[in-house]
């Protein structure tokens, strides 16, 4: 657990609560708080320890109640979302949740977030009475408990502590990276890098996309798990940093060197031959899958369409989207790469790949650039 309150936590009536994750609510909405603090406690393993009115009170909650995890509103009076996450990540870091609205100001402001530190976001729209509330619920609560469990975090976390304190040298107690070395593949001619990601994407694309050279040889297709809005909001802010070009992926676009597409918000990205050209299709089926986009639809119609080896990239996020896709890839003659445990925000997706024993090489996110570029131009 993170805050003082994590695993003998004390609530507001002073009860002890055992393993309980203890969370603070910050919303200027009294319906958002009540609506968060209901569905979050329809858990018995989760309680609302405290709620706020605005970013002001919420820092003073928290310091008072020091809670495994915030959730937290942009949009505020007195101080905002973003002034207080600031505060937070300076002074007391732990994991934030933002609440935005799935506006393109959302988007952009929950960008903002994440790059301040947030750990993800959940929609406003989630509290909302709704024919997919248990849905809703079942997704709130595995994210809140995917990221505290998260040992990854809590390093990360001690280390911006430790960068705060301007103290230098290793976090005590680190766990040791899992990695494998580098053995580049047997062969080239790589026809496409396909990757999947979820929750701490943004960050971690931010770190990885930018660095890749301008003539980069192949395509990349993109699967982030995030609502409409938020895929094009990350499209323009990476293709604002990057060498190559990154854009929100639309039907018929093509598959391209040095060009980045990324499968829109709340619909799948996959392919299908025009000719010569491999060129996007955006479509809303299947519409039974848990993500919209999903990485396996996106990964196995990249597989199934395109002649020739493809690298896949499996980086932070919860579950195992994208394990079933990249089976089809790695039995194609195709190559995995796989985010170490040590550098995700949360390690799901690719554990699933490791454990599955399909990832030919696990590199930090650090090394991740690197590795692409390397297994992609056949470098030793």
């Amino acid at each position: 657990m993170f805050g003082a309150a994590g695993i003998d936590a004390v609530g507001e009536t002073g009860t002890r609560m055992s393993g309980t994750i203890s969370v603070v609510v910050v919303d200027d909405s009294a319906f958002m708080r009540k609506s968060l603090a209901m569905l979050l406690e329809s858990d018995p393993g989760i309680k609302v320890v405290a709620t706020a009115r605005d970013g002001k009170e919420g820092i003073e909650k928290i310091r008072e109640f020091k809670p495994d995890l915030v959730t937290m509103d942009i949009e505020m009076p007195v101080m905002t979302g973003l002034e207080a996450l600031a505060i937070i990540m300076k002074e007391m870091p732990l994991p934030v949740l933002m609440v935005s609205s799935l506006t393109t100001e959302g988007a952009q402001a929950t960008l903002d977030a994440l790059a301040l530190g947030a750990v993800d976001f959940i929609s406003k729209e989630l509290s909302y009475v709704s024919l997919d509330i248990v849905k809703i619920k079942a997704e709130l609560i595995s994210k809140v408990k995917e990221i505290v469990r998260s040992r990854s975090l809590v390093f990360r976390l001690q280390r911006i502590r430790t960068a705060n304190q301007h103290i230098r040298g290793p976090v005590a107690n680190r766990p040791a990276a899992l990695r494998t070395p580098f053995i580049p593949p047997k062969h080239g001619g790589f026809k496409a890098v396909v990757l999947g990601i979820s929750t701490g994407g943004p960050f971690a694309l931010l770190e990885t996309i930018p660095k890749l050279p301008e003539k980069f040889p192949v395509g990349i297709a993109v699967v982030q798990h995030m609502p409409p809005h938020f895929t094009k909001s990350l499209a323009e802010r990476l293709d604002g940093l990057s060498q190559v070009h990154v854009k929100e992926a639309a039907d018929g676009d093509a598959m391209e060197p040095g060009v980045v597409l990324i499968a829109p918000g709340g619909q799948h990205m996959t392919f299908a031959r025009s000719a010569m050209t491999i060129r996007v299709r955006v479509t809303d089926e299947p519409k039974s899958t848990l993500y919209h986009p999903s990485a396996d639809i996106m990964m196995t119609s990249a597989a199934e369409t395109i002649n020739g080896p493809l690298l896949g990239v499996i980086m932070t996020g919860m579950g195992k989207d994208g394990l079933e896709g990249l089976k089809l890839i790695k039995k194609n003659q195709g190559y995995v790469i796989a985010q170490d445990e040590e550098s995700c925000v949360v390690y799901g997706m690719p554990k699933a790949a490791v454990d599955e024993g399909i990832a030919n090489v696990v590199v930090s996110l650090r090394d991740m650039p690197e590795t692409i570029v390397k297994v992609i131009q056949g470098d030793d």
